[in-house]
């Protein structure tokens, strides 16, 4: 994937962006694999299932940097399991383009657990930041309307997976002695284990899958969560993260164009103003982080 004449920051970089292209299209499948007969929870049981025991030979020779952290890493299979399980369901069963906006929030969440977790302080930019993402996920959600019609439970998925993905990033903070791959397999883990409580609380009858299906799941698997997950790890670990934010949006306009584009979705002129909204917020956010950096 690297030509040898890439240096280290431009690998990361590229790595980032493969990553946000990944997620960016994750949709793509999700809806697909519904087509073929393979609907639910059950793709993140079995995708993520797979990419932790394909991933854990990895984690052995980091077993002793894992002592006195069980924890933390709990609380990172908690949140980012909560924020991966939520995000794939959400754009399984609802529109690509509203749940990537409203999952994109995060900047907002990250701003206020930060405040409160992590006792950073409210600068101008974040202010600005705040006001701007509310402002843009106001349009999203119809405007005026938000006041009178009541949020569907795929928008609250949704906003609760933004809302864990900026607690988790928080979480992640703490452990940043982690290695990239413990923290992933954390995550992947608990999508997994969430995606079985989904299961059981949707009360659908279980299904059993045929060796198509399997064969299918497992090439999902190894395909795209694998190196998707691994791209994303490589990228940020090696990139401040008001940097690596930013590239990170790739994803939401991947995601969105692409919906358009393949998933003949339209886009509304309030989402359109919602969706510059919100990613103007994200710029902001990430650049009063680098800022901070310095």
């Amino acid at each position: 994937m690297f030509g040898l004449s890439l240096q280290p920051q431009q690998k990361a970089v590229s790595a980032l962006l493969v990553g946000s292209i990944f997620w960016g299209l994750f949709w793509w499948p999700l809806k697909s694999l519904g087509l073929v007969g393979i609907h639910g929870s059950i793709v993140q049981v079995y995708a993520f299932g797979l990419s932790v025991l394909l991933m854990l030979p990895f984690v052995w020779r980091n077993l002793a940097q894992l002592r006195g952290q069980i924890g933390l890493i709990l609380i990172i299979a908690a949140l980012g399991g909560w924020a991966t399980a939520a995000l794939a369901t959400s754009l399984a069963a609802g529109s690509v383009v509203r749940v990537m906006l409203l999952f994109y929030l995060a900047p907002v969440w990250t701003i206020l657990a930060a405040r409160i977790f992590l006792g950073e302080a409210f600068t101008r930019l974040r202010f600005l930041a705040l006001g701007i993402a509310l402002a843009g996920l106001a349009a999203t959600l119809g405007g005026p309307e938000i006041f009178t019609t009541p949020l569907s439970a795929i928008d609250l998925l949704a906003l609760s997976s933004g809302l864990a993905f900026a607690c988790n990033n928080v979480a992640v903070r703490f452990g940043h002695g982690l290695p990239d791959t413990v923290r992933a397999i954390a995550i992947n883990a608990g999508c997994a284990v969430l995606s079985l409580g989904f299961l059981y609380w949707d009360e659908a009858p279980m299904l059993t899958l045929t060796a198509k299906q399997v064969g299918i799941l497992s090439a999902f698997s190894l395909l795209w969560v694998v190196p998707g997950t691994l791209a994303t790890f490589y990228g940020v670990a090696r990139l401040d993260a008001g940097k690596a934010a930013i590239l990170l949006l790739a994803e939401l306009v991947v995601a969105v164009f692409s919906a358009v584009l393949i998933g003949g979705e339209h886009l509304s002129a309030q989402e359109i103003v919602g969706g510059i909204l919100i990613l103007s917020a994200a710029v902001i956010e990430a650049r009063s982080e680098t800022a901070a950096v310095k």
